[in-house]
């Protein structure tokens, strides 16, 4: 009978063997003749450089009278089916070179390999005798590393600095190390070691640094070693150089070479502070700008001072504006005080404008116990031999209560008839505008609101009425008016001796009554 050998996917021989043979004396048959079968891998576990080349060596032994008849290798093991060939993968069959042969050498390379190859690979060949197939596994562990720096962000002027070129593995190869800075060699020296020290810092030291391993091509991306230090060579440049008229615009800039970049700069008058930024702006120069100059430039590592610079220059007014006092409402009968302040040299000349006409000068402008009449706009000039600036316009609005109130009689005809319709309109000058208005007969309140109206009026309504009208500020009435409401017609006529007037009097027992005028 035949029995089928296999280790893994398959080491199989074939042994004709008496069927009455114990069970020991078979396994002892396979044990000899599975001795005959392997493959061997050395080293078994390889690191290796992204875009490098990699050799698998490898050697396979099998019985004698076998004969080779197919080698490969592959990196898929598939129960029950034939592993597929490496070299027939697109991927592969590019960077794969077999190197070795038909006999006992196995040996492989994969070229510029990538992260995406790391795994197992595991070679396979196959006899002349069907059965005799073997797969050497476990098989090759290939791991692909790239190379990374490793540095502290940022490093003080004056430290001491360890940089590191690492990988995710050990490589197998031994590898010599090559360092770069901002993409040159730093040495000419090849390093065993996988470190860069860098002894007391300087600026200079700063850039992007790279490692690589001396034979390949793979270059770790670059990491950018930071050093900090305080300010120096701090220096002024002013704009525009050279010999500054008055009247110019001059523009003072601080620079400093410093890590962190200052953000924090200091302008310096004779010594005192006159200002913060890296520009210092002096519009229309004038001579109170005069002087000595500095700007101090610090970062967290120190400070340093500019040596001086020296201005002289003269300007028109800028800066014109005015301030009113008190600030909130004006209330008629308050005192207001205007200021006009602005900058100028030499001293400007202040005059004062109430909507295009002259009011006053100097730069104080007061209103004592002011009135309606006082609101508008005012604006202050200021001016000097080198020019004149307006300030822009500020509003007075003079708030008061109610004053000259009236009232007006809406009626059809010059006489009030009974039975007439009458409108009393009640007006008045107040800021702000009344809103609150009350109707009066004779003392006694009848009415509220601007209108009051008597529909149908009777001899009852006649009188004497006043309105009142309020705001916040106060509130005022009005001259009383008269309401005369007659109840009949009049006729008169004229006599050569004198006037005769006839009243009618209405209702059930009416008389005539007769008057004679002479």
């Amino acid at each position: 009978m035949d029995t089928r050998l296999e280790h893994g996917v398959g080491m199989t021989v074939s042994v004709r063997m008496a069927p009455t043979l114990p069970l020991r004396f078979l396994l002892m048959i396979y044990g000899v003749y599975s001795a005959d079968w392997g493959v061997s891998y050395s080293p078994s576990h390889i690191c290796a450089l992204n875009d490098s080349s990699v050799t698998m060596t490898c050697t396979y032994t099998y019985p004698t009278g076998y004969q080779i008849i197919n080698v490969f290798w592959t990196k898929v093991l598939i129960h029950g089916l034939d592993p597929p060939d490496l070299s027939e993968d697109p991927e592969y069959s590019q960077r794969l070179q077999y190197l070795g042969d038909k006999q006992e050498n196995c040996t492989v390379r994969l070229s510029h390999v990538t992260q995406k190859d790391s795994q197992m690979y595991y070679f396979r060949f196959t006899t002349n005798i069907p059965e005799g197939k073997w797969i050497g596994k476990p098989g090759v562990t290939l791991t692909v590393t790239d190379l990374q720096v490793e540095s502290p962000e940022r490093v003080t002027e004056g430290d001491s600095v360890r940089l590191t070129c690492k990988s995710s593995c050990t490589l197998t190869d031994g590898a010599t190390f090559i360092w770069y800075r901002n993409s040159q060699p730093l040495t000419e020296r090849r390093d065993r070691s996988d470190e860069l020290l860098l002894q007391s810092v300087r600026r200079e030291d700063a850039g992007r640094y790279s490692c690589a391993v001396h034979g390949h091509s793979h270059i770790s991306p670059a990491v950018y070693l930071n050093v900090t230090h305080a300010p120096k060579s701090v220096s002024v440049s002013v704009s525009p150089s050279g010999v500054i008229v008055e009247g110019d615009s001059v523009t003072l800039s601080c620079s400093s070479d410093s890590n962190p970049p200052a953000l924090n700069f200091s302008w310096f008058k004779r010594g005192a502070f006159v200002g913060s930024g890296r520009i210092y702006s002096l519009s229309k120069i004038s001579s109170d700008d005069s002087g000595e100059y500095k700007c101090k430039s610090r970062n967290q590592h120190g400070e340093k001072d500019s040596d001086a610079v020296t201005l002289q220059g003269m300007y028109a007014p800028k800066s014109v504006s005015v301030s009113v006092s008190p600030s909130g409402e004006i209330v008629e009968g308050d005192s207001v005080t205007l200021s006009c302040s602005g900058d100028s040299n030499p001293s400007a000349e202040i005059i004062w404008i109430k909507g295009g006409t002259f009011v006053g000068s100097g730069r104080i402008y007061s209103l004592s116990k002011i009135s309606s009449d006082d609101s508008g706009e005012y604006k202050c000039k200021s001016r000097n031999k080198h020019g004149e600036r307006y300030s822009d316009a500020v509003t007075l609005n003079v708030m008061y209560p109610s004053r000259r109130v009236s009232v007006s009689i809406i009626q059809s005809g010059d006489h009030i008839w009974e039975g007439d319709s009458v409108t009393l309109s009640c007006s008045s000058d107040s800021n702000p505008p009344a809103l609150n208005f009350s109707w009066f007969k004779r003392g006694a309140f009848v009415g509220s609101g601007r209108i009051y109206n008597i529909s149908k009026i009777s001899s009852d309504d006649s009188g004497e009425y006043k309105c009142k009208s309020r705001n916040q500020h106060g509130e005022r009435y009005s001259d009383a008016v008269t309401l005369n409401v007659m109840s009949e017609r009049c006729v008169s006529w004229s006599l050569g001796f004198g006037v005769g007037v006839i009243v009618g009097l209405g209702g059930a027992s009416a008389a005539l009554i007769v008057l004679y005028i002479r």
